[in-house]
């Protein structure tokens, strides 16, 4: 039916505030669906730069907590060497002691595992992660030690020699917050590491043992004890420096995400009650929009 003059101005504004309204209820079933006030940024008034700036936070402490993961991983592959290399030195200085007594038999014993523990320390400072050697300092593609020219020759008790060493001085670290960054690396020419090889060297090239090379050689094993035992020490604080970092990082995300989400995302169910409500509205509107259209004289005069 034609719409009267005398109606349409009426009419006319009826039909706008219920597009408006249908307009409000179709963007709700949007949000209703998605969970979210807005399907872009510009949604979100301004709250926008602050969502923005807490998803930019929450890639960048993932990032953090990736780095810690890996170095962390590293750290406990090192530690366990270390751990055994501990072993290896525990193992000689008891052999070593044994033959302070006097004993040939002891003294050979000692002798003969020296040369194989030589062999177990070059493989354990030629650890390897991920394909990486973990004792090389930045030259990670390097085996750490060659032991092909150090184990000839007795060598010196008192003298250093890291001869063995084919890496840098680099000691390797993590950044794991925007102001910290731990260091974890230890290179294979610590002093620690070569107080073991040299006792080892000198132990294992000797045809036999006086009683004063048996005593230098317990005091330098004892001392390389001492001192992989800190190595293990230090590496057990940096791995705990890392995971606490790390805890630190994720606790953050959640609280930046849960942040992130309160100022992006919308009650469903209190969308849903309102899209029920502007439904009901529309109803009404369109059923008296279609009254008003209706009426004509004759209606009224009936």
């Amino acid at each position: 039916m034609v719409m009267r003059v005398a109606t349409f101005a009426q009419s006319d504004q009826m039909i706008t505030s219920a597009l408006r309204v249908q307009a409000i209820m179709a963007n709700e079933q949007v949000q209703e669906a998605s969970g979210l006030k807005s399907e872009d940024f510009g949604g979100y008034g301004s709250d926008a730069g602050r969502v923005v700036n807490l998803q930019v936070s929450v890639t960048r402490a993932q990032t953090y907590v990736d780095a810690a993961t890996l170095a962390d991983s590293k750290v406990q592959v090192m530690y366990s060497a270390v751990g055994t290399m501990t072993d290896i030195i525990t193992s000689l200085r008891t052999q070593l002691s044994a033959a302070t007594t006097g004993s040939t038999t002891a003294t050979t014993s000692a002798i003969n595992s020296a040369q194989q523990m030589l062999q177990q320390m070059g493989g354990l400072l030629n650890t390897q992660y991920n394909g990486e050697y973990v004792f090389s300092g930045a030259r990670t593609g390097t085996a750490s030690a060659d032991l092909s020219s150090f184990a000839t020759g007795t060598g010196s008790l008192t003298t250093a020699d890291t001869s063995y060493y084919q890496g840098d001085d680099e000691i390797a670290s993590v950044r794991v917050a925007d102001d910290q960054t731990v260091s974890y690396g230890v290179t294979a020419d610590n002093p620690a590491f070569e107080q073991v090889m040299r006792v080892l060297k000198f132990v294992a090239n000797s045809s036999s043992l006086s009683s004063t090379d048996l005593t230098q050689a317990l005091d330098l094993a004892s001392s390389a004890l001492d001192a992989t035992s800190t190595v293990q020490a230090k590496l057990s604080s940096s791995a705990s420096q890392i995971e606490s970092a790390s805890a630190r990082q994720t606790e953050y995300q959640n609280f930046a995400q849960t942040l992130g989400s309160d100022l992006s995302g919308v009650d469903v169910a209190a969308v849903t009650a309102q899209i029920s409500t502007y439904q009901a509205q529309l109803t009404a509107s369109y059923s008296a929009i279609a009254k008003i259209q209706s009426l004509n004289l004759a209606s009224y005069l009936r």
